[in-house]
């Protein structure tokens, strides 16, 4: 559940994109048109479009071959997030529509992939009191969470309606039936289910339905994981394999639940996840939650941030996860700042199993394996997949299909490597190949991120320094006349964890690619062995020959983080209905923490050492606290184009985006793009032989706490650099008033050599002794090369 994702900088036009591609293929791209401009002898949008689409098939034809110049269809037609359709075009049919007066932009399609009990009482959300977020919002009863993901298996107990009201009056959406999902699946809780399958299927052919469902079914397990997070109801007991066990509970267990179903075994298509937004935001959901990415692309190229920016205008919050790319610096995805952006943490809860030696010393890891264990007190042969076990020597250290040898791994435990095929996928090879157990290690960059799977086998993951000793002691080993041995011993749940939280080592980190004035990710919230909601066709370990079922499953990735804030925005959004977008997540960023349950600064897993703003952006979410933040930091749909135009994005660009045209030349007066009203400050200094720079940041925040209340500022100023704060002191007199304030940042030169950089951190509180309201404040020196 935490796939890599390769970084691209795409600097090419579409234009140039287009004309590099082979003549012949055909891809899909996502065209966008003037809305207005239909001509009215066309009944309707789709009828335009079609048209369109035969007329640049006829002016194709002297350039093409009949078979290319055929009429393309159209997949999907948008009218709400985005005014336009998709279809299969070929390079030059792309250039063609692109020519047209009423084409706006014409985007290629991305294939994303998807990013993947304890936690609600971790951030604080107990059942028993009376008085809090969950008591006051109702549990979430009248929001709706839309979840953009692999579709729900709606026969599980956390989705069940029993004591919910009727589904809430503003409700437009539908329940599509499919295979194995009649429309009576539908009930008070998953109040609509669709699916869209058009661009993936223009990609990769008929889907094949013995494997996958043409319906609003889960066949993978990551949609209804994710979607019980977000809104799962209370179920008791609930474990894993015996693991976990407790009362299972997503963030809003009343919320209503609607599922777009747009991930596939092919991926998750650009077109199919627009069709998606588009559908939600016109059905009526309070929140989307989406765990699916890619690479980082400019926002006018980046489909999910075009949908995204249309649901936020409507008031929908949109909820993203930041990537499992971790511990890598830039390497966060979803990265608009009209999108809440969520790496992971962990929790106070883990599933602690060991490696004992033959030589006495014992190597800690964790495991989730639920059947028969290795015997009590005896010690087993030891391997190295990368020693003699067959293949390549790369292939067998990564226990690739395939490359072991039976003869060689027979009756041991084999040391496998993280990388290239799935974790429970090596222990199906090693179970295959006859190897009774496997040690699974990490590598460098893993470094001591821990993720516990449940395997076919007796298994378990350690750290890199645990596989480095492990490996030492199998070559000491194998030069005397001792052979290796080992044993795994599992030891079940532990609770009450310390330190937590701790930034998960895969957490996808800054600083942002695309935007460096915008700090991504916004926040961390609970990501690593999550319990939640499982499909009754597949196994835990999701691996093809694994017959186990289980009704929850434990899983890891900011997948998983992500729905938790979905949830949590449901909740503040039924505490505080006239809140946009952008003050549910301010809420959520001035009230996190950066220190953990000890007291001490929040660490890194993959090091060990302190964390930083780059892996956690504002902290971890404090859901109580963000139910009364006192003040929040409001943003328009005008002030997201003012930034766009300080982004130094086209007028056409800036249409892609926002769907209107703009006049940047008093945005451009105005200031430049960390001037967004964000609750974080970032700035970025290109030194060129200066000593001395500087910039300001222009901020605005509403009142939302005490009527009559004065807040007073406190400045942690980066190290060697100056803050300063104009006024330093504000006074409302009403709730909804807004204030305005000045941020001045002077530094001083450092010496970096060519194309390094410096960062610092500090942050800017305001407090009128009741609320605390935190703004992270980043410094970036960059020494050009």
């Amino acid at each position: 559940m935490a796939p890599c994702h390769t970084l691209l900088f795409f600097i090419l036009t579409v234009t140039a994109t287009l004309a590099a591609a082979s003549p012949e293929k055909k891809s899909t791209f996502i065209v966008q048109v003037h809305h207005e401009a239909k001509p009215s002898i066309f009944p309707t949008h789709k009828k335009w479009y079609e048209s369109s689409l035969a007329s640049i098939t006829n002016h194709a034809i002297a350039a093409e071959t009949t078979t290319i110049a055929a009429s393309a269809a159209v997949l999907h037609t948008y009218d709400t997030v985005f005014y336009g359709f998709s279809a299969k075009l070929s390079p030059l049919q792309a250039q063609k529509l692109e020519s047209l007066s009423h084409v706006v932009a014409v985007i290629p399609e991305q294939v994303r992939q998807l990013h993947t009990t304890r936690s609600p009482q971790f951030l604080g959300l107990k059942t028993a009191d009376r008085a809090g977020l969950l008591k006051e919002t109702d549990f979430g009863s009248d929001l709706v969470i839309g979840v953009i993901d692999t579709g729900i298996c709606p026969d599980r107990e956390s989705f069940n309606d029993r004591d919910l009201g009727p589904v809430p009056p503003n409700w437009k959406g539908s329940c599509v039936a499919g295979r194995d999902f009649p429309a009576t699946l539908c009930n008070r809780k998953i109040i609509g289910a669709r699916y869209f399958s058009a661009g993936y299927e223009a990609t990769n052919g008929k889907m094949n339905e013995t494997l996958e469902y043409r319906s609003p079914r889960d066949s993978d397990g990551h949609g209804t994981h994710t979607a019980s997070i977000a809104a799962g109801r209370y179920v008791f007991p609930a474990s894993t394999l015996g693991y976990a066990k407790g009362m299972a509970a997503g963030m809003a267990p009343k919320a209503r639940l609607a599922v777009y179903k747009v991930c596939w075994n092919g991926g998750c298509f650009d077109s199919d996840i627009l069709a998606a937004f588009d559908a939600a935001v016109a059905d009526g959901v309070h929140v989307v939650s989406l765990s699916v990415g890619g690479v980082v692309v400019p926002y006018y190229l980046d489909v999910i941030a075009v949908g995204a920016f249309g649901a936020s205008e409507a008031g929908v919050f949109v909820s993203a996860s930041a990537g499992n790319s971790g511990p890598g610096s830039l390497t966060v995805t979803n990265v608009a700042p009209w999108m809440t952006t969520v790496g992971a943490g962990t929790i106070d809860r883990d599933f602690p199993a060991n490696v004992r030696l033959g030589n006495g010393k014992i190597i800690r890891g964790v495991s989730v394996y639920g059947g028969p264990g290795l015997t009590p007190g005896r010690l087993y042969p030891l391997m190295y997949a990368g020693g003699e076990a067959g293949g390549d020597g790369y292939s067998s250290s990564l226990c690739m299909d395939g490359s072991l040898d039976p003869k060689m791994v027979r009756g041991k435990i084999v040391v496998c490597e993280r990388g290239i095929n799935s974790r429970a996928a090596k222990g199906e090879v090693v179970k295959k190949a006859g190897g009774i157990a496997m040690i699974l290690a990490n590598g460098v960059f893993d470094g001591e991120g821990l993720v516990a799977d449940c395997h076919v086998l007796p298994a378990i993951s350690v750290g890199a320094r645990g596989g480095d000793d492990i490996r030492k002691y199998i070559s000491a080993a194998s030069q005397s006349r001792s052979p290796p041995t080992a044993t795994i011993e599992f030891e079940g749940t532990r609770l009450g964890v310390r330190p937590a939280p701790v930034v998960a080592s895969f957490s996808a980190r800054g600083p942002n690619p695309e935007s460096a004035e915008i700090l991504k990710p916004d926040v961390i919230a609970p990501g690593l062995n999550i319990l939640a909601a499982w499909p009754d066709n597949v196994s835990p370990s999701g691996v093809a020959s694994d017959e186990r079922r289980t009704e929850f499953n434990i899983l890891s990735g900011t997948s998983m983080a992500c729905p938790h804030v979905s949830g949590l925005a449901a909740l503040l959004k039924a505490a505080h209905p006239d809140w946009s977008p952008a003050a549910i997540r301010s809420a959520l960023m001035t009230t996190a923490y950066t220190v953990d349950n000890t007291g001490g600064a929040m660490l890194d897993e993959s090091t060990g050492n302190a964390s930083s703003v780059f892996d956690y952006g504002a902290g971890h979410v404090h859901p109580e606290k963000a139910m009364n933040p006192g003040l929040v930091y409001d943003i328009s749909a005008y002030d997201y184009v003012d930034f766009l135009c300080n982004s130094n994005y086209t007028a056409k660009n800036i249409r892609t985006v926002t769907r209107k045209g703009a006049d940047c030349s008093g945005a451009k007066i105005a200031g430049h793009a960390g001037n967004l009203n964000y609750p974080s400050l970032s700035a970025v200094f290109q030194q060129h032989g200066k000593t001395q720079m500087s910039t300001h940041f222009i901020r605005s925040v509403t009142n939302v706490g005490d009527p009559t209340s004065v807040y007073k500022v406190t400045i942690a100023a980066p190290e060697g650099i100056t803050v300063r704060v104009e006024p330093e002191t504000l006074s409302f007199r009403r709730l909804g008033q807004k204030l305005n304030f000045l941020v001045r940042v002077e530094a001083r030169a450092v010496k970096l050599s060519p194309g390094s950089t410096s960062v610092k951190s500090g942050s800017l509180v305001w407090s009128d002794g009741k609320h605390t309201v935190t703004s992270p404040l980043v410094v970036t020196m960059q020494q050009p090369l």
